[in-house]
C-alpha cells in the first residue's frame, strides 16, 4: 500500500500510518483487524468528568488491560473490563505508559470491538490510539473477551 486510503484522511505513505483526527483510529482498526478478527464497531474514548479526548494511557505488562488519564482534568478511567483484571500492588506485573516514537505520551483513544457471528457478545477488543503530536496511529493493546454477556463494555471505552 502507498499514499492515502481512499475516502479517509489516513496517510499510509511512510512507515507509520498517520491520521488527522480521532475518527481516523476507527479506519485504522477496521483496516488492520488487530487480533485477526474484523472490527465491527469503534467507540471513541471521552473523559466522563470533562468530556476531554486526550489521554496518557497505561497498560499492564501483558497489554491486556488499559487505563487512561485525561490530560485536561486528571481523571483516571479503566478502559473496558480492565479494572477487574488490573494487576494489584502485590502482583509482579508492572504497568507502563504508552509512548509514541516521537516521544509524546498524549493520545486520542478508541476501543474497537469484534462480535461473535450471532452479534450477541464481544469476541475481541482492541485499543487504538492517535498521537496528538504527530498523528501516528497504532494499536497499543488488544485482548479476547471470554465471557458473556459482554455488550456492556461498549459504553466503557
Amino acid at each position: 500500500m502507498s499514499g492515502y486510503l481512499v475516502g479517509v484522511a489516513i496517510d499510509i505513505s511512510g512507515e507509520q500510518w498517520r491520521g488527522e483526527s480521532a475518527d481516523d483510529i476507527a479506519d485504522y482498526l477496521e483496516e488492520l483487524a488487530p487480533g485477526g478478527y474484523p472490527v465491527h464497531q469503534v467507540v471513541n474514548a471521552r473523559c466522563a468528568n470533562c468530556t476531554g479526548g486526550t489521554f496518557v494511557i497505561e497498560l499492564d505488562e501483558a497489554s491486556t488491560c488499559a487505563r487512561r488519564t485525561c490530560t485536561a482534568c486528571g481523571s483516571i478511567a479503566y478502559m473496558l473490563d480492565s479494572e477487574e483484571y488490573w494487576p494489584g500492588d502485590e502482583e509482579s506485573e508492572a504497568e507502563y505508559i504508552v509512548e509514541c516514537e516521537c516521544g509524546s505520551d498524549q493520545f486520542e483513544a478508541s476501543a474497537g470491538f469484534s462480535f461473535y457471528a450471532d452479534d450477541a457478545d464481544l469476541r475481541w477488543v482492541s485499543i487504538g490510539v492517535r498521537c496528538t503530536n504527530d498523528g501516528s496511529l497504532g494499536c497499543c493493546a488488544d485482548w479476547k473477551i471470554g465471557y458473556g454477556p459482554s455488550r456492556h463494555l461498549l459504553g466503557k471505552a
